[in-house]
């Protein structure tokens, strides 16, 4: 229950990733400075925190170990993660993002056939290769039917273009995020905690964002005063806090896809709270009645996801040894 319990709070700051990059495109910001001053604003923090806790030394030397792997997965779990997600703050609303972005909940429960798990077997624990968690995407698909209802009146209202450029982005974001998650508590085997890992990423991931930045440089010139401090925000809530707990959430249940599942699939209250966000911050239109009864398929699809992950579960053992993916 608690990893279920750290990925709601976690859902709950990530929510403002969409209001705010809603909010910066509306006042004219580039998605190019939305994007990399996240992880400009992320890397001070996070140093305070892992040298706070005296652990910056093993840190350098585990990301010494493999600079390559580092710089690779942490590009596709940051990097091919927020790119597209602000990129498309530009062309949809962010209760269109938000509901799109549930489909990591199906992106990451597709992900595990490429990952080994261990499981209990008559001659003792064996390693096999994961196997999509039916019962629990089952569970997922009335989370999505529940986000599809919560915005099927709005979404006749948004033009083609608007809906592929706003949407696709975030399809490959939802499998970019779960993917290079994973691959990165495979890489760190336990040896790093949350804290560590989190700025090991954000440090692999800095030359994108140098790129992207020197890019938003030359073409759409310097952010303005409130794209600083909203992208600072950003960081805080999204990029240090809701991480964190996310991780932290994963870690708990590393080497057990279904549960991983169940924790990844906690995302989708991140429509409530971007609906709630969105009234009281951008005074949007009040959800019509079909958009709440959305809204209560989401919360009784993410119990019964939990609910049957759990249940499942009983014949998985939890193991400390890293997963290891086929490649």
């Amino acid at each position: 229950m608690r990893p279920i319990i750290l990925g709601i709070f976690a859902a709950f700051f990530f929510a403002f990733t969409f209001i705010l990059n809603r909010s910066m495109d509306q006042a004219g910001g580039s998605w190019l400075w939305s994007a990399s001053l996240r992880y400009f604003f992320m890397v001070p923090f996070l140093f305070m925190i892992v040298i706070g806790r005296k652990n910056l030394k093993p840190l350098l030397l585990e990301m010494k170990k493999r600079p390559g792997a580092w710089l690779l997965w942490s590009s596709v779990g940051f990097g091919l993660f927020y790119g597209p997600i602000c990129f498309s703050a530009a062309y949809a609303p962010g209760w269109l993002i938000a509901a799109t972005w549930q489909v990591t909940i199906i992106s990451g429960s597709l992900l595990a056939p490429f990952f080994y798990e261990r499981v209990m077997t008559e001659k003792g624990p064996i390693q096999q290769k994961g196997k999509i968690p039916f019962k629990g995407l089952g569970m997922s698909v009335i989370i999505l039917l529940g986000i599809i209802l919560m915005q099927f009146e709005q979404s006749n209202h948004i033009s083609l273009g608007a809906i592929s450029l706003g949407v696709l982005p975030v399809i490959i974001a939802s499998f970019a995020y779960p993917l290079g998650n994973r691959k990165m508590m495979d890489i760190c085997g336990g040896r790093l905690d949350v804290f560590q890992r989190v700025l090991g990423m954000t440090i692999a991931s800095l030359p994108i964002w140098i790129v992207l930045s020197l890019y938003g440089l030359l073409t759409v010139g310097t952010p303005s005063k409130g794209q600083l401090v909203q992208s600072g925000l950003v960081a805080i809530s999204s990029g240090v806090i809701a991480t964190i707990l996310f991780f932290k959430a994963t870690d708990l249940v590393r080497g057990n896809m279904q549960k991983l599942a169940a924790v990844e699939a906690t995302q989708s209250v991140e429509v409530l709270f971007a609906v709630i966000g969105e009234l009281i911050l951008l005074h949007s239109v009040f959800p019509t009645q079909l958009s709440w009864w959305g809204m209560i398929l989401v919360m009784v699809g993410m119990i019964l996801h939990s609910f049957f992950s759990h249940k499942s579960n009983q014949k998985i053992i939890r193991t400390e040894n890293p997963l290891k993916m086929n490649s």
